[in-house]
C-alpha cells in the first residue's frame, strides 16, 4: 500500500501543474485574442503602452506620444481598465477634500522650520517672554 502512495502521489502532483499551466495558457489566449486599439497594456518587461494596432501575430504599442513599436502578443502581460492605465500613466489625482485640511492643521499646530540666525533670535525673544 505504500507503494502504490509513492507512486501515485508524483502522479497527482504532475497533473495538477500541467493543468493550472493550461489555465494559464488559456487565460493569456483569450486576454491577446480581446485586445483592441486604445487599450493601454503591460508588457512582459514592465513597460506601458497604449494599443494603437493588433496583427495576427504582432502589436503596435504607443510608448510615448508619437513613438510606436511592434511586439508579439506574447509579450503583452495584462489588459488595464482604463482608469487604471490614465492612474498610472497620469498620476493618481489628489483629493480636494484631504489636502487643505492637513495643510491647515499642520499650519496651526506649529510654524515652519527657517535656519537663518533671525529665526534663531525670535526664538530665544519667545521663549524668554513665555518664562
Amino acid at each position: 500500500m505504500a507503494n502504490l502512495i509513492i507512486l501515485i502521489l508524483p502522479i497527482v502532483a504532475i497533473f495538477l501543474m500541467f493543468r493550472s499551466q493550461k489555465k494559464r495558457q488559456q487565460q493569456a489566449a483569450s486576454m491577446q485574442a480581446t485586445l483592441q486599439p486604445g487599450a493601454g497594456v503591460r508588457t512582459i518587461g514592465g513597460m506601458y503602452a497604449q494599443v494603437k494596432a493588433v496583427n495576427d501575430e504582432t502589436v503596435e504599442l504607443e510608448i510615448a506620444p508619437g513613438v510606436v513599436a511592434h511586439y508579439t502578443k506574447g509579450a503583452i502581460a495584462a489588459v488595464l481598465e482604463p482608469l487604471e492605465y490614465d492612474a498610472i500613466i497620469n498620476g493618481r489625482p489628489v483629493e480636494a477634500d484631504e489636502e487643505p485640511a492637513a495643510e491647515a492643521e499642520v499650519a496651526q499646530d506649529e510654524k515652519p522650520l527657517s535656519l537663518s540666525k533671525d529665526a534663531e533670535a525670535d526664538a530665544s525673544e519667545t521663549a524668554s517672554e513665555t518664562k
